[in-house]
């Protein structure tokens, strides 16, 4: 049974620990806590089940762009993959296996939702307001994740069309769209998923593109009963193809980060995979992107070019003046009649919505501190002003190449040995100074300078207003790993418990 979050008369429930989330991040904190002997933990999740993004997205066509073997949590290998690029519920079962076979359900609270979050600078505590009640803990742990808040165009008449409108990971499944006359709003990772499903079934499918994305073969193939066989019985073959990918995948960061001239090979595969795809040479041109591979999220798939070659597909390059009751009218003044909108055009990043939930000892929330000074924190995971505010995939924790739960586990660790050191030490609280801060994050900055997402040519959303990468990590994984790999406590401030006051039974012992 899930325990309830209001303890005797109605009283304000009090853990050590309050994980905010139930994905790969907040699972993975809620095992290795359980795992450290932190049981007095408590993760709560806005929606019905674990899985975070990989339960919201289901989308005709989701599926993972990082192989499978990698995609998933090294204390918990799945010999049952069915294929080298898992599909969205099959990472979806996965996650919700784990967390049934990790025997800490118990502690998870769906359907609520954080609606604030402020430190009691007195008593050392966070004090979490949520739609089940108020929740006091030691430490406060988000891992609702980078994209997790839908994120619509600013598309005038949007809102009063007449049709169906939805976004890409609040999928409408009781809309029947075969036959119908759809636009598409977006090419990014989602979109290229979605357009070869619908242009299977649809009457007709308008395609509206801002910026040609660069699309690489997805070299996905089936694993055959033996390969599967072989998994799992053969000590350490998954291991050492978990191991082989990983070391695969870092060779993609020198073309990100020193030289885009490095990436000439991936480019000619993705030049080559629009030749095969479209034999149309106008079409071609307009799908070919204009700034250096690697500069906005690479994309893979097979289906995607020869989807927009079709007959009932049309790609739309023009901007999008407005939508009226049955159409979109693209700034050349084209109106398109349409049944139904897909918006697929991604996620709150640079602005993470959580943020503005959380406030800390000064009265200023995380968002207004955000707001003045960029999206920053010290490795990705503490801020300054939060004491045992914990962020997984925190800012500049993303990445270009690789699989996020890589990150998630290397930050889980950090923050398992950061609340061992307030165990060993006696410590109330622990906060970044924000000399440290300052240091890592100018550091950070000065190599981000460097890297394709800043001279390629392109906008993305790795980027914030300010155009300052405050989403990616530019360096090799395993560098992260080993900055994360201890707590340091001397680039912290730790306030000790408060030392209890003798009683008269003490003074006269």
């Amino acid at each position: 049974m899930i325990p309830s979050p209001l303890g005797r008369s109605g009283a304000p429930r009090r853990v050590e620990h309050l994980v905010v989330g139930a994905g790969f991040a907040g699972l993975c904190a809620a095992i290795k806590l359980q795992e450290d002997g932190e049981t007095d933990f408590l993760v709560i999740e806005k929606a019905g089940d674990v899985g975070g993004t990989w339960r919201d997205n289901t989308y005709p066509g989701a599926a993972c762009d990082v192989p499978s073997q990698l995609y998933s949590f090294s204390f918990a290998p799945n010999p049952d993959w069915t294929s080298s690029f898992s599909a969205q519920p099959e990472i979806h079962a996965y996650l919700r296996r784990v967390a049934r076979e990790a025997g800490v359900l118990d502690r998870f609270l769906f359907d609520t939702r954080l609606e604030d979050a402020r430190w009691d600078d007195a008593a050392h505590q966070w004090v979490s307001t949520t739609s089940a009640g108020e929740i006091r803990s030691r430490t406060l742990v988000l891992g609702a994740g980078a994209l997790s808040e839908p994120r619509l165009p600013d598309i005038e008449g949007l809102a009063d069309f007449g049709g169906e409108v939805f976004h890409s990971a609040r999928w409408d499944h009781s809309v029947d769209l075969t036959g119908k006359r759809v636009a598409v709003i977006g090419t990014g990772a989602s979109a290229i998923q979605i357009v070869p499903e619908l242009q299977r079934i649809v009457s007709h499918l308008d395609v509206y593109q801002r910026t040609a994305p660069w699309v690489i073969p997805r070299a996905d193939r089936r694993y055959s009963a033996l390969e599967r066989t072989a998994l799992q019985k053969v000590p350490g073959l998954q291991r050492a193809y978990r191991t082989g990918i990983y070391l695969a995948r870092e060779t993609y960061v020198p073309a990100f980060t020193i030289q885009p001239k490095i990436a000439w090979p991936a480019k000619q595969l993705a030049l080559a995979n629009i030749r095969r795809g479209i034999p149309d040479p106008v079409l071609r041109e307009r799908v070919t992107p204009t700034f250096e591979l690697g500069c906005k999220r690479v994309l893979i798939s097979n289906a995607y070019y020869p989807a927009l070659a079709a007959d009932n597909v049309d790609l739309v390059t023009d901007g999008i003046a407005q939508v009226t009751s049955g159409a979109v009218v693209a700034d050349d003044g084209t109106e398109r009649a349409v049944d139904v909108i897909v918006v697929a055009t991604g996620f709150f990043t640079t602005e993470l919505p959580i943020a503005e939930h959380v406030t800390g000892p000064a009265g200023r929330t995380l968002a207004q501190v955000w707001a003045e000074r960029g999206m920053a924190a010290y490795k990705g995971t503490t801020v300054p002003g939060f004491p045992n505010l914990f962020f997984l995939v925190g800012p500049n924790t993303g990445l270009g190449h690789s699989s996020m739960v890589f990150v998630i586990e290397s930050q889980v660790a950090y923050l398992r040995a950061a609340v061992r050191a307030m165990r060993a030490g006696r410590y109330a609280a622990v906060e970044p100074t924000r000399t440290a801060t300052d240091r890592w994050n100018r550091r950070l900055q000065r190599r981000m300078d460097h890297t394709v997402w800043s001279t390629g040519g392109c906008s993305s959303w790795y980027l914030d207003r300010h155009g300052r990468n405050t989403t990616l990590w530019p360096r090799a994984t395993f560098t992260m790993r080993a900055q994360l790999s201890r707590f340091d406590q001397d680039t912290y401030t730790c306030t000790p418990l408060p030392t209890p006051t003798p009683t008269r039974e003490d003074v006269t012992a």
